[in-house]
């Protein structure tokens, strides 16, 4: 028996006027989402718990069946992870973005947190970052890599750090550069908040003058004069899913945070050829790469984007082509297994991402599963509004691993 676990990104939403008071999914053309959910048991999940708006980080770690309250140590040592960064334990690691910033009298503004978002001198300026000594702490090293477009990551490492810092991203364009600040009374948060703003400051003075942001400036592109920092995290204590359920798993994601949470509960990674985690990601690829390599796992989690990337751009008719584009997985899927004798199929989202809203908030998602013996409950069609009435009800995201491996005969009885 094997497991295909589907997360569409923020594939939930609500209802939308232009499309006729329908959500996205209820608009989309479905035929073999809605053929999965008239086979098989529907229901909805609150990622984290209700009302409660998810962040990716937790909500993967809730699916995957670790409690994010008592596990989440930041997001930032995932997406070094997912970057194929060796992060070592007291290791610290920040999500960064290449920004453009304006000195004013009162500090940096930020302009752009993006820098346009096209950066095609990203490895070459973070070539630069590197030259750059700490002088505050010279027991800490540093490594900056650059990974897609603006983003990039932080690694510090070294004796005596902390992930309890705040950020130097305002997380608004307009707003000023922040200080990062210990978010407790530590001496290694204290140590760590002074690193950062070293580094901060360094990291634009490098930036400002360097040759390749003249060049940007004369093609009429915004510099990358600044690195705006945040989500500091470390490695989470976690027992890997190979362990924890004597399973063997692997994950077929394009984006480094997810690929980075996948590995820290013990997959192994793939991705796609032509998965580029946006709206033009070649589908069939991550349905092709999927079955591939399912003969050899006995789950295989599948992340697909862009549904996400459509309800923050606040595009409703978008987010019907990529939750079109999900259905062309789910087809393909279904034509590689068979759903009678040997494997489940289990499709949901990690958070809901209203267009109207263009943020993750606190509404359950829709989830449907089939296999053999899944019990079929009289759902027609996979949306928000009709699994709510499903078999499965309504549960949280630390359920699914559990309910997954009792059909995988992973289970262990409660008691005696």
């Amino acid at each position: 028996m094997k497991v295909l676990l589907i997360v569409s990104d923020g594939l939930g939403d609500r209802p939308i006027r232009e499309l006729g008071g329908r959500t996205p999914l209820q608009a989309a053309n479905t035929p073999n989402l809605d053929h999965v959910a008239k086979i098989g048991c529907c229901g909805i999940m609150d990622t984290i718990s209700p009302g409660i708006p998810p962040g990716s980080d937790t909500a993967h770690l809730a699916i995957f069946g670790y409690d994010p309250y008592e596990c989440y140590t930041g997001r930032g040592a995932f997406e070094a992870l997912g970057m194929g960064i060796n992060i070592k334990p007291g290791d610290v690691a920040f999500r960064a973005n290449f920004a453009t910033l304006e000195a004013r009298e009162s500090g940096l503004l930020v302009r752009d947190r993006r820098a346009g978002r096209r950066l095609p001198e990203g490895d070459r300026l973070a070539e630069k970052l590197n030259q750059y000594r700490l002088k505050t702490a010279k027991d800490v090293e540093f490594r900056f890599e650059h990974s897609v477009e603006h983003r990039g990551v932080l690694v510090l490492s070294g004796p005596g750090l902390s992930y309890r810092v705040s950020d130097t991203d305002p997380h608004e364009t307009g707003e000023m550069l922040r200080e990062s600040k210990p978010l407790d009374s530590s001496e290694e948060a204290r140590k760590t908040a002074k690193i950062v703003n070293e580094l901060s400051a360094a990291f634009h003075q490098i930036l400002d003058g360097d040759p390749l942001n003249r060049e940007r400036i004369s093609r009429g592109d915004p510099p990358a004069n600044g690195v705006l920092l945040r989500g500091a995290g470390i490695l989470p204590e976690v027992t890997p899913l190979t362990e924890r359920y004597g399973i063997s798993c692997s994950c077929v994601a394009a984006a480094a945070l997810y690929r980075g949470v996948a590995a820290a509960v013990g997959m192994k990674l793939y991705r796609a050829p032509g998965d580029t985690g946006s709206y033009d990601t070649d589908e069939e690829s991550i349905a092709e790469t999927a079955l591939r390599i399912l003969p050899e796992n006995d789950l295989v989690f599948i992340h697909f984007k862009p549904t996400d990337n459509a309800g923050h751009d606040g595009d409703p008719e978008t987010k019907v082509k990529m939750i079109e584009k999900l259905d062309n997985i789910m087809g393909k899927l279904l034509n590689g297994i068979d759903l009678e004798n040997e494997h489940y199929v289990i499709l949901t989202a990690d958070h809901t991402t209203p267009c109207a809203v263009r943020e993750h908030t606190g509404e359950p998602v829709p989830l449907e599963m089939a296999g053999p013996g899944v019990r079929p409950d009289k759902i027609a069609a996979f949306s928000e509004i009709d699994c709510q009435n499903g078999g499965l009800g309504r549960l949280r995201g630390k359920d699914i691993m559990p309910i997954m491996m009792d059909y995988l005969g992973k289970a262990k009885i409660f008691g005696s």
